[in-house]
């Protein structure tokens, strides 16, 4: 499968977006590019509060999932998030599902862009908000917005995230609640 989409592929968990910033650059992309120091916030700058949220929301969550040596997700942001010293991976083309590789994570990004890649019919789903598909190591997640994937949810996700990587999610010990 070919890649296109900003951070690395050595990262454990590659999630999945539908849109991608409307710049040149990225829109011209054919490839994996990693982001350099102060691109995020040119990004931010350039293009409003949309990709701000995004990677705000991704920095939250990354943080909560793995903090390193950052002591606050803005630190993480700013100084690591989507570069090549990175383990994170957002992806701007399509996942092929029959041939996602079964040693990484893959995270779908809103309902919507699930319902449109056929996909989110063939998950399990938790609640209204998350679905999994345990066999192709899958999770439907809320867009990543303050308002639909709040710091409860990323705590949810996170949870998620542990259980399939234990083999617990098709347990009737995994909840997550509204």
């Amino acid at each position: 499968m070919h890649y296109v989409g900003i951070g690395s592929l050595a990262a454990p968990i590659y999630i999945y977006i539908e849109n991608i910033p409307p710049l040149p650059f990225y829109e011209a992309l054919d490839d994996m590019h990693a982001m350099k120091h102060g691109e995020i916030a040119d990004i931010g700058k350039q293009t409003g509060n949309h990709w701000r949220k995004v990677f705000n929301v991704f920095a939250k969550f990354e943080f909560e999932r793995e903090p390193l040596q950052f002591e606050t997700w803005q630190n993480l942001r700013d100084e690591q998030l989507l570069t090549s010293q990175s383990a994170q991976c957002l992806l701007f083309s399509e996942p092929e599902i029959d041939a996602l590789p079964s040693d990484k994570i893959h995270i779908i990004m809103g309902k919507t862009y699930a319902t449109k890649l056929g996909l989110a019919q063939q998950c399990h789903w938790l609640n209204e908000f998350f679905a999994f598909d345990e066999k192709r190591r899958v999770i439907i997640c809320p867009y990543f917005d303050y308002r639909q994937l709040s710091n409860i949810k990323i705590t949810q996700l996170t949870k998620l995230i542990e259980h399939l990587n234990t083999g617990l999610v098709a347990s009737k010990h995994y909840q997550t609640s509204s």
